[in-house]
């Protein structure tokens, strides 16, 4: 069905990554492409002296020059091969998530590279952007409903949010609609008992932040008779959490307007209306004048969007999450708790804690940590690929310098 049209040849020395374990192949590490076929043909990669290292898809116009879709060099792309990709994926997210509403697919942690599929309820969201996945797209989405089907879930809509930017890279255009019969984009889900309604269309990546599940569930315990302060709350999630548990009263601050109305209709859906409140301000800005009103909270919670996307910006991001911590931590009561997070792969665990270990120290608050978690595991982190793992969320007591 997938013709094999060309074979790379690495550099003598080149793919350690790949050796590694990773996926990529990047553009400065082959030596020579061998054949004929156009971009996002599959291809075969060699090592320098002829050793097989498996198949993959190429795109001339891409940095990340093949994306590998399996090591072992007898393997056939067909049908049947993707079936075992999606329903390995599918099996494995029977048994470690809740899958209600879950990431069903998670690119190369799935070996489906460039590929992001999200269930909200009976809805999926197809995230492509990758050529040689893009041709794929369909079969792959097709043999995911036969799979759902057959635990007696019925797929009612397929929406595409191929609309991110990075696709232009990849010389491909960026687009954004039904994949089947159109239906109301506005989805309501449940998650950790809290009701959610997720818009598909036109909300922030696929529509909601999948990746926090668990992470805003492990938070619920400390907000139960507690004054919380959401930051960056996006559509309301943890702070609905934070008023489901039980807190007294939640402030849920975000500059987008779009965002603040979808989380106070969440906040109506769940009945949390007199308790849980929103703000669409800029949270730098906001944090100081709260703290020059002598407010203090029990929770603060900080989940900021990436400060880098690359890694010539990380010094830059460093100084963003330094700040940000540090005028959250002045708005901690003492005594009180902290959470705070990173969802940048660039911004390593280490780095982070480092971080937040300076912005503590130049505020004179003492930390006590309760726990550090990632991403849920809907989104596995594949070692040897370091792209998979980007969420890293800190829980702490905050303790005034005694």
């Amino acid at each position: 069905m997938f013709e094999i049209g060309r074979t790379v040849v690495l550099k003598k020395g080149e793919g350690r990554s790949l050796k590694a374990g990773g996926l990529w192949v990047y553009d400065n590490e082959i030596a020579s492409v061998i054949g004929t076929g156009d971009n996002g043909c599959l291809v075969r990669v060699n090592d320098f002296d002829g050793y097989p290292m498996g198949v993959g898809f190429i795109n001339d116009n891409s940095k990340i020059r093949v994306r590998m879709l399996t090591r072992r060099k007898d393997t056939e792309v067909n049908e049947e091969f993707l079936r075992m990709r999606v329903r390995a994926a599918w099996e494995y997210r029977k048994k470690v998530v809740d899958t209600s509403s879950c990431r069903l697919i998670f690119g190369e942690a799935d070996w489906l590279p460039g590929l992001t599929v999200d269930k909200y309820e009976d809805v999926l969201v197809v995230e492509s952007l990758a050529l040689g996945m893009d041709r794929m797209k369909k079969l792959v989405l097709d043999l995911l409903c036969e799979e759902l089907a057959k635990d007696g879930i019925k797929i009612r809509g397929i929406y595409e949010r191929s609309d991110a930017k990075v696709r232009e890279l990849e010389g491909m255009e960026r687009v954004k609609g039904f994949l089947s019969e159109p239906f109301d984009p506005i989805v309501q889900i449940t998650e950790n008992g809290v009701k959610y309604e997720v818009d598909v269309a036109n909300g922030q990546k696929t529509g909601f932040f999948l990746d926090q599940k668990y992470n805003r569930k492990a938070m619920q315990g400390l907000c139960k008779g507690a004054t919380v302060l959401d930051c960056f709350t996006h559509t309301g999630s943890f702070a609905l959490n934070a008023g489901y548990a039980g807190a007294t009263e939640v402030l849920g601050v975000d500059a987008s307007e779009l965002a603040v109305k979808q989380a106070e209709r969440n906040a109506a859906l769940n009945g949390l209306s007199d308790r849980v409140h929103f703000m669409v301000a800029d949270v730098l800005d906001l944090l100081p004048k709260l703290a020059e009103e002598g407010r203090k909270y029990d929770v603060v919670i900080l989940d900021p969007p990436a400060f880098t996307k690359s890694r010539e910006a990380t010094k830059n991001a460093i100084k963003g999450y330094r700040e940000i911590n540090m005028k959250g931590l002045r708005l901690v009561k003492d005594g009180g708790y902290f959470a705070t997070c990173s969802c940048s792969h660039f911004m390593t665990q280490e780095l982070l804690r480092e971080t937040i270990a300076q912005a503590a120290q130049s505020v004179h608050k003492r930390l006590r940590q309760i726990e550090f978690r990632t991403q849920a595991p809907d989104h596995p982190i594949l070692w040897s690929a370091d792209e998979s793992y980007y969420l890293k969320f800190y829980i702490f007591q905050v303790c005034e310098e005694k």
